[in-house]
């Protein structure tokens, strides 16, 4: 059963419809602006940068759907600079190839934000550089799209800013290679122990936000 969407989302609200275009790019190894690394999986899509909302969006699986009911699941891992128009999804080519005729090359589309089945669970990455005394933390495979990341210090709980490149900051230090709680877009709050700092190593957890 879907829930109503919680304070903590952002543009992309669930059970909302957006409308579109939908275009294509060569992803080449999948990697993105969201900074999640290569990837096997090519079912990806560059959010327009309205959207994207200073990588707000990175993660998102979408459901995106055309006018004759052919419809695809891609993973945002990018991002689409202006001339893309709030709406509009920048497929891969291997995703666009999936619903249209590649040489078409613009396609109208509606497209919707999906919590899916998956049996992975969530990781968290330090960024390279990284030590005591700053760092930059990332989640990786998460369900749903991350609206907050914090770390514990002496003072408490630490809300940390985060980048258009998909990286949350300490800038100082602090909370660097301590506990980290991650929230969802419908306000789920998971705590991840023992996340060693240790650049640019993604580290598994035990836990997943739940589905919706």
């Amino acid at each position: 059963m879907a829930s109503a969407p919680a304070p903590s989302a952002g543009r992309i609200q669930p059970d909302t419809t957006y409308r579109g275009v939908a275009t294509a790019y060569a992803a080449a190894d999948g990697n993105g602006a969201c900074l999640f690394g290569p990837t096997d999986d090519l079912m990806i899509a560059a959010m327009n940068t309205t959207d994207y909302e200073s990588s707000r969006a990175c993660g998102a699986y979408v459901r995106v759907r055309t006018a004759s009911g052919a419809s695809i699941t891609v993973r945002i891992t990018n991002e689409c600079p202006l001339p893309c128009a709030p709406g509009q999804l920048d497929l891969s080519e291997q995703a666009f190839a999936k619903l249209a005729d590649p040489k078409v090359g613009r396609i109208p589309i509606t497209w919707s934000l999906l919590s899916p089945r998956t049996s992975d669970t969530l990781s968290l990455r330090y960024k390279s550089g990284s030590s005591a005394h700053w760092c930059g933390i990332q989640v990786i495979d998460h369900r749903n799209p991350v609206s907050r990341l914090e770390v514990r210090t002496g003072k408490g709980w630490r809300r940390l800013p985060r980048t258009d490149y998909n990286y949350f900051l300490s800038a100082d230090g602090g909370g660097c290679g301590g506990a980290i709680r991650i929230t969802d877009i419908y306000g789920e709050q998971l705590t991840v122990d023992g996340t060693a700092l240790l650049p640019n190593v993604a580290q598994p957890t035990r836990v997943q936000f739940a589905a919706h």
